[in-house]
C-alpha cells in the first residue's frame, strides 16, 4: 500500500478518535435531564454513563490497532504476525463490543425511562456495525494466515 494512503487512513481514524472522545465528553451535558446538574451529578451519579465509557475502552482498543495495521501496511508488513494479532485484537474489540451494546440495551429495557427509542436505536447501529467489523476482521485475519502460510512455503522451496 501507498505510504500517502496510510497516512491518510491513519488522519481518518485520529479524527475518528478524536471525535469520539469529544462527544463522550460533551453529550452528558446536553442530555435533558442534566440540565441543571452539576459536574459531579452528571459523571459520578449515572451509572449508565459509566457504563458507556467503560464500553468505550475496547472501541478506542480496536481503533488503536487499526492504526497500528495501518502502519505495518505503510512499511510494506502486511502478512507479518504482528499484523495478524491486530487484526485478531480488532475482532476481540469488536466482539467485546456487541456483548457491551447488547448489557446497554437490556439495562435501558429495564430501567424507567422517558424515550427509550433513542437508545435502542442508537445500540442497534453500533450493534450492526460491530458485527460487521467482526465478521471482516475474521475473513482479513484468515485471508492474512493463508497469505502467510504461502510466503513460508514460498521461501522454504525457494
Amino acid at each position: 500500500m501507498k505510504p500517502g494512503a496510510t497516512l491518510f487512513l491513519r488522519i481518518v481514524l485520529v479524527l475518528i478518535a478524536v471525535g469520539a472522545l469529544a462527544f463522550l465528553l460533551s453529550e452528558p451535558h446536553f442530555e435533558g435531564r442534566n440540565a441543571h446538574a452539576t459536574l459531579f451529578a452528571i459523571y459520578f451519579k449515572d451509572p449508565f454513563l459509566a457504563y458507556a465509557y467503560a464500553a468505550s475502552i475496547p472501541f478506542f482498543m480496536g481503533l488503536y490497532h487499526a492504526y497500528k495495521v495501518l502502519a505495518y501496511a505503510g512499511r510494506s508488513k502486511e502478512f507479518s504476525p504482528s499484523t495478524v494479532k491486530s487484526v485478531r485484537t480488532i475482532k476481540y474489540c469488536a466482539i467485546v463490543l456487541i456483548g457491551f451494546v447488547i448489557g446497554g440495551e437490556v439495562f435501558i429495557m429495564l430501567h424507567e425511562s422517558d424515550d427509550r427509542a433513542g437508545g435502542v436505536f442508537m445500540g442497534v447501529l453500533i450493534f450492526f456495525a460491530s458485527v460487521v467489523v467482526a465478521t471482516a476482521m475474521a475473513a482479513l485475519e484468515r485471508i492474512l494466515k493463508n497469505a502467510m502460510d504461502m510466503k513460508s512455503e514460498n521461501d522454504l522451496t525457494a
